[in-house]
């Protein structure tokens, strides 16, 4: 891995794709051992970052399930909107289900925060948050997270879903934002 360029920032290597893999397979372990067998849990990625982490959770799941999407959105550029605007909705009936929100990644809470007041109408039998990334340090809802992939520092990330306005979500690993551009 090295340093790449997205428009006029630059990235330098953070978390390989072999380590997204494990942290993948540690949230599936997790979650398989809290979901009866019998049970058809809905997992709900959030588009667009989660698309790439949803896609390989599944094929990791050996159990049966559903999937969905929402596509919620709080980020201009490389900073938070604190403004989270709803897109696309669930069509599913939820009513009774375990649900299971996929996130790439949780920083401030405003998403998170949006999803829960969603939710929380619905009638689900439970609610739970599973995230690949979490700050933790700028975090600033007390809503609970159920599963955490990796805990990471307050720094801009890219690749694996993960975006700068738009560019970067195909790379397979993690880059964070540099001001060294040599």
């Amino acid at each position: 891995m090295s340093k790449i360029k997205l428009q006029n920032l630059y990235f330098t290597p953070y978390i390989t794709e072999e380590e997204i893999s494990t942290i993948v397979s540690s949230l599936v372990h997790k979650i398989s051992l809290d979901i009866d067998e019998n049970e058809i849990p809905l997992f709900i990625g959030v588009l667009n970052g989660s698309f790439l982490f949803a896609a390989d959770f599944i094929r990791k799941y050996k159990h049966n399930c559903e999937i969905s999407f929402v596509k919620l959105s709080s980020y201009k550029g490389t900073t938070s909107s604190y403004t989270v605007n709803e897109l696309i909705g669930i069509n599913e009936d939820v009513t009774g289900r375990t649900v299971i929100i996929l996130e790439d990644i949780i920083d401030t809470g405003t998403t998170l925060h949006k999803i829960y007041d969603f939710f929380k109408e619905k009638k689900v039998k439970q609610l739970k948050i599973a995230t690949l990334f979490f700050k933790p340090d700028v975090y600033k809802k007390e809503l609970p997270i159920d599963y955490i992939g990796k805990n990471i520092d307050d720094k801009f990330i890219v690749g694996y879903g993960l975006d700068y306005n738009g560019l970067g979500r195909n790379l397979p690993a993690i880059y964070q934002l540099t001001t060294d551009i040599k």
